[in-house]
Formats: C-alpha cells, sequence, structure tokens
C-alpha cells in the first residue's frame, strides 16, 4: 500500500479509507435488494439506509474539497436525515456506483489536503470543528455502518463477511 498524503496527521486515515472503500463492496456482495430493506420487526436501520447514509457522508465531505459531485442516490440523506418508515430506497448497484464514483475523487482531495486545509473550520448546523475532525469522524461512522451490515448480513442468513 503506498499512501503518501501531504499531511502526516492523514497517513492513517487514508489507510482506513482505502479499506472502507473495499469493504463496503464485500459487506454489500450478493445481499439481495429485498433483504436490504428488511428491518426484521424492529426500527434499527437497514442495509439500504445504512449504505446510503455512507454514500451520502462521502459526498458531503468532498463539498468541503470544492467537488461538486452530485450522488444519484442523495434526496433520501439530504440533511442528515435519518431513515424515513416506508419510503422506496435506491437499490443497492446505485448505493455501489456512487461509491465508485466519488471515492478516488475524495482519496485524491484528501492526498492533496495540508495542515491548513485540515485545520479549517468546518461548520454544520449546531456543530462547528476543524476539518480534520470531520474527516476522522466520518472514518470512524464508516467502520461503524460497514460493521453494522455485517451484522445484518448475519441476521438475515448470509454468510459472514469476507474480509480478504
Amino acid at each position: 500500500m503506498d499512501i503518501k498524503p501531504k499531511s502526516n496527521n492523514l497517513f492513517g486515515i487514508m489507510v482506513l479509507y482505502d479499506m472502507h472503500t473495499d469493504f463496503l463492496y464485500r459487506a454489500l456482495d450478493g445481499i439481495e435488494q429485498k433483504d436490504a430493506m428488511q428491518r426484521l420487526d424492529t426500527k434499527a436501520n437497514h442495509i439500504a439506509w445504512i449504505t446510503g447514509s455512507m454514500v451520502s457522508g462521502r459526498y458531503f465531505l468532498a463539498k468541503s474539497f470544492g467537488i461538486d459531485l452530485v450522488s444519484s442516490t442523495g434526496e433520501l440523506f439530504k440533511d442528515n436525515r435519518g431513515i424515513v418508515d416506508d419510503a422506496n430506497y435506491p437499490e443497492l448497484n446505485a448505493f455501489k456506483e456512487d461509491w465508485r464514483k466519488i471515492s478516488p475523487v475524495l482519496k485524491d482531495a484528501l492526498l492533496k489536503a495540508d495542515d491548513e486545509k485540515l485545520d479549517g473550520q468546518f461548520k454544520m448546523p449546531g456543530m462547528e470543528m476543524t476539518l480534520f475532525d470531520m474527516i476522522s469522524f466520518t472514518t470512524y461512522r464508516e467502520a461503524n455502518c460497514i460493521g453494522q451490515i455485517a451484522l445484518w448480513r448475519r441476521l438475515l442468513g448470509y454468510q459472514g463477511m469476507n474480509y480478504m
């Protein structure tokens, strides 16, 4: 793995970024659309929502770098909206395509980010933090979401997630 970010602060995050980029595909491997919408009589977020929120997170973060790509699946996730009961979520393949589109572009921006950029303020309604803090949070959240999808795989009767 040859990762050389401009800021040394991003090295570990970039390793995880590459892992998460691949792991989402692995977590979703073989999941049927009907199962992606299952909540098993709970209020838990289903696989489609979890996946869409991850995709939305990368597009949202990309805007901080002036990347103005638009997700084809993002409307249900606008303004960090939670799961909508009875909504018709996009197909997993649409989420994968959006992930494929944003991941290399955002990775390039992250690799080029210097400490001055990372120390800049990142504003969200009700919150203010540095861009580095937001990148760190997004990275943590992606790992959490992949773990949730991996658990859903087992709950829905699929084989465990393959990490190799």
